[in-house]
């Protein structure tokens, strides 16, 4: 057997808000620990998230006043999930998550608020109306030093004109012009604009929020326990020795390295969404990796690693699915996360039918697609709702020749729907029946097809000034514009099958020791479900939490 160049305790894979909630709890209980990042930037898919956390019962919810409880959640949950339900595992994530948060809150950098966000399914049992989502507190970026650099920027898609940094609270009243908007954009663009540092070196800002916010906590957190992140370093395959898993082969700028853990190998690499061999093997309907709105590192390298020395999955037809756009010369699509639910717009089939209520969750909605056989769809809406609204990368109060080249080559525009049916190659007749069908329900309110604007989450994001129905508007002003919609995702979320404690399981159910898989690596605890905002990295930091506790035998 050959020797190992290098041994820790705990080898970590990855640097996203699992990996480095780990690496925090696992330093804490006196471990030595490394994180290896196969990019030369940290952060994963997190970071260029919301970073929204979804955590039932939390003390910051409880402080709020809110009603909640860990059995109420585990109901939410099971109910979601149906026969995909794993008891074990949920109960060891309602019980942890609380317990998760307020131990970074008060021993790290860590800074969340409980925010009345809707779960998405809150007419479930055990639903609920608000507080379970946590929205990351803004950081300055120059506390992080030479490591602002190094942190994975935020997903366009997350903000203001698709590079300034907005917060949670700036965003709905912004998007949906709400009584005040108009100051909140000045403070937007004046936060912005005035910082000297990026307008002499970059656009980009330090003043940060959403993932990247969360990511610079974590990160300075990490620092002050004496571990580094060790960047360019990708994992190539695990070493197994009398059925436990003691350290991985790694590929770095000076060669090959086996490194020996210790007490274990935590996987926390993210997904395979980016794969197109995976995407082709096992995402019927959704094979094109340019559909995600994930960063491109996210591989499966850390699923296939732990494949071969027999860990099981689950549920790898899965993912966190969304209804994404994909704009030429950008390296990941962007979802649309909450502006299909503004009235005013409609999306159809390659045929011209609409065929999903657009203001459901991104997930639902993105399934929906998924369903319909992941073939071009479009987004229809008229100049009332450009002017007032954004859509993807379309700006409201922009006219259309203001946007990126790269955005007016997917963008159609037609003075009528007949016109409009041409430019994006469906049945006139078809398309003119669909919108005129919409039209006339939705002047009154209502959507007898699909049920939009009927659940809790439907009108979250639907603008509060529209009535009887704030999701519900006709398409009636001229001219009228299409953007190509595609059954896309922001991150797999079917992965290696774990136990309670965030262990790697083979086949038989049994433990594979010394292994251990959270975030999207993992098959997550919600099944194919998508309980609120904050569904991925909520269980992720809480099994980060959970594997380095067991793995380094912390009470």
């Amino acid at each position: 057997m050959e020797a190992f160049d290098e041994e820790v305790d705990v080898l970590i894979v990855g640097s996203g808000a699992a990996a480095l909630t780990a690496a925090i709890i696992a330093a804490d209980n006196r471990a030595k620990v490394a994180l290896i990042e196969k990019g030369d930037q940290f952060g994963g898919t997190s970071a260029t998230s919301g970073g929204v956390i979804w955590i039932p019962a939390s003390h910051l919810a409880k402080a709020a006043g809110a009603d909640d409880s860990p059995e109420e959640a585990a109901s939410y949950i099971t109910a979601l999930a149906g026969d995909d339900a794993e008891p074990e595992r949920i109960r060891a994530f309602v019980e942890n998550a609380p317990r998760m948060l307020a131990y970074m809150q008060e021993r790290t950098e860590v800074r969340y608020a409980s925010i009345p966000y809707t779960d998405y399914h809150a007419e479930l049992p055990g639903g609920k109306m608000g507080w379970r989502s946590h929205d990351p507190q803004p950081i300055d970026g120059r506390r992080l030093g030479a490591d602002l650099a190094r942190l994975r920027p935020t997903h366009p898609a997350g903000m203001l004109f698709g590079r300034i940094s907005w917060t949670a609270a700036e965003a709905a009243p912004m998007i949906t012009r709400m009584p005040g908007w108009q100051k909140m954009l000045t403070r937007a663009l004046w936060r912005h604009y005035s910082d000297v540092g990026q307008r002499l070196r970059s656009t980009r800002s330090r003043f940060l929020t959403s993932g990247n916010a969360l990511l610079a906590r974590l990160k300075l957190s990490l620092d002050g326990r004496q571990a580094e992140i060790r960047y360019r370093h990708a994992l190539i395959s695990l070493i197994e020795r009398n059925g436990r898993v003691q350290g991985a082969v790694v590929q770095t700028p000076a060669g090959t390295l086996r490194i020996a853990a210790r007490q274990a190998v935590i996987l926390a690499a993210g997904g395979f969404e980016r794969d197109a061999d995976m995407r082709r093997r096992y995402l019927t309907g959704s094979a094109n990796p340019e559909w995600s709105g994930s960063q491109n590192g996210n591989t499966g390298d850390a699923i296939r690693a732990a494949q071969a020395v027999g860990g099981a999955t689950r549920r790898m037809d899965s993912a966190w699915w969304a209804p994404t756009i994909k704009v030429p010369g950008e390296d990941r699509a962007r979802p649309l996360f909450f502006e299909r639910s503004l009235p005013g717009s409609l999306i159809v089939d390659a045929k011209g039918r609409r065929f999903l209520n657009e203001a459901a969750s991104y997930h639902k909605a993105g399934e929906a697609m998924r369903d319909a056989g992941g073939g071009q769809a479009w987004v229809i809406l008229d100049a009332r709702f450009k002017w007032r609204y954004p859509m993807g990368p379309l700006m409201p109060m922009i006219p259309s020749w203001m946007h990126p080249k790269a955005v007016r080559r997917i963008l159609r525009k037609a003075s009528s729907i007949r016109k409009l049916a041409v430019q994006i190659g469906v049945s006139p007749d078809v398309l003119e029946k669909s919108v005129a069908r919409f039209n006339h329900h939705a002047s009154r309110g209502e959507d007898p097809d699909f049920s939009r604007g009927q659940q809790p989450y439907d009108r979250y994001y639907g603008d509060p000034k529209v009535s009887p129905n704030p999701n519900l508007l006709p398409l009636e002003k001229a001219p009228f514009y299409a953007l190509p919609v595609n059954a896309g995702d922001i991150g797999t979320n079917g992965g290696l099958a774990t136990d309670g404690n965030g262990r790697v399981v083979d086949d038989m159910g049994s433990p594979i020791e010394g292994l251990y898989a959270v975030g999207n690596s993992a098959a997550s605890v919600t099944g194919r479900s998508y309980p609120g905002a904050g569904s991925t990295i909520g269980p992720a930091m809480t099994f980060g939490y959970i594997a380095a506790r067991h793995a380094t035998g912390a009470n």
